[in-house]
């Protein structure tokens, strides 16, 4: 089969879920619904964390970012679906999806490595309560935000280049979003090289951090158990638990997704997983840590109390 440069042609089509036409209304309202609720969920927790002084703290320092990490990585991919699914246009530019794969790398691996960042605080916020202002200084929490974001977009960078460098043989991509695994299925050429390259940046990016939140849970889980009050348990369980929830979700789609060999990668099966960790993952952040955290609800009763009476 001969090689096709997206560059110079068209660019790509984008198959989506037109092999199922049977689902592409119910997949539409469905997805348009819970986009809108990502969006409001998550421009709710970046404002109540600029809003309240009681969450001026590292925890939703951090957490606004998850926020706004959503926000934007469902934004780069959810828009066009919504078109594709309407069969308006299944088509992208070529530009259009190097800046679209560039974009969500960058994004996920920011979320990864925020993730870690997130479990580091609550270690220092369990086992080192007494330290954990001095630990947790407005600068480092600064800094560590900064780092994930700039490894993000270098892990990206370099992951795209690899990528976008394979001839390949065929501008139909089976997917809903231009997303790496699908162009490692259509390279003309062995990817062997290519795939060892990527898959030790990918380990750095998905297994070290996680890596860090299981030890720092580990670490946490014994500082709990020897809290003497219930009370005291239950508070440091609900706001880990939450954290755990998003890490859990997050990283068994990330891992099942860009972990497992390509000769294994199903494409049909991975448009599913994909809905699951860009559509769905993106609003059950904010709704566990809404419901599961007083102080967000105070917060939002707050807000909402001041609009009350302004009206």
């Amino acid at each position: 089969m001969g090689t096709f440069n997206a560059s110079l042609g068209k660019g790509f089509i984008l198959v989506g879920f037109s092999d199922f036409p049977q689902l592409e209304v119910f997949l539409f309202v469905f997805i348009l619904v819970f986009y809108l609720l990502t969006l409001l969920g998550n421009t709710t927790i970046i404002a109540l964390s600029r809003l309240d002084v009681r969450l001026h703290t590292p925890m939703y320092f951090f957490l606004s970012h998850l926020s706004f990490l959503d926000l934007c990585y469902t934004t780069s991919t959810v828009p066009q679906l919504l078109i594709n699914l309407c069969g308006l246009d299944r088509t992208i530019s070529y530009g259009g999806c190097v800046a679209q794969l560039l974009i969500f790398l960058a994004l996920v691996s920011t979320e990864c490595l925020l993730l870690g960042v997130m479990a580091f605080d609550r270690y220092a916020a369990v086992c080192r309560p007494l330290h954990y202002t001095t630990i947790m200084h407005p600068q480092l929490c600064q800094g560590l935000a900064i780092s994930s974001w700039v490894s993000g977009l270098v892990n990206s960078v370099i992951q795209t280049g690899l990528v976008m460098a394979m001839p390949l043989c065929s501008h139909r991509l089976n997917h809903f979003f231009c997303e790496m695994p699908i162009f490692l299925k259509l390279a003309c050429e062995d990817t062997n090289g290519t795939e060892v390259k990527m898959f030790v940046a990918r380990t750095i990016i998905l297994i070290f951090p996680a890596a860090l939140i299981l030890g720092s849970y580990g670490h946490i889980a014994r500082a709990i158990l020897r809290i003497k009050s219930m009370a005291g348990r239950r508070k440091a369980f609900g706001t880990c638990g939450s954290h755990l929830i998003v890490v859990s979700l997050f990283y068994g789609s990330g891992i099942y997704t860009y972990l497992q060999p390509i000769h294994r990668y199903s494409e049909n099966e991975g448009k599913f997983v994909a809905v699951f960790y860009t559509i769905l993952t993106p609003i059950l952040n904010p709704l566990i840590y809404t419901l599961r955290n007083k102080d967000v609800k105070g917060a939002l009763w707050k807000v909402l109390g001041k609009g009350t009476d302004l009206v």
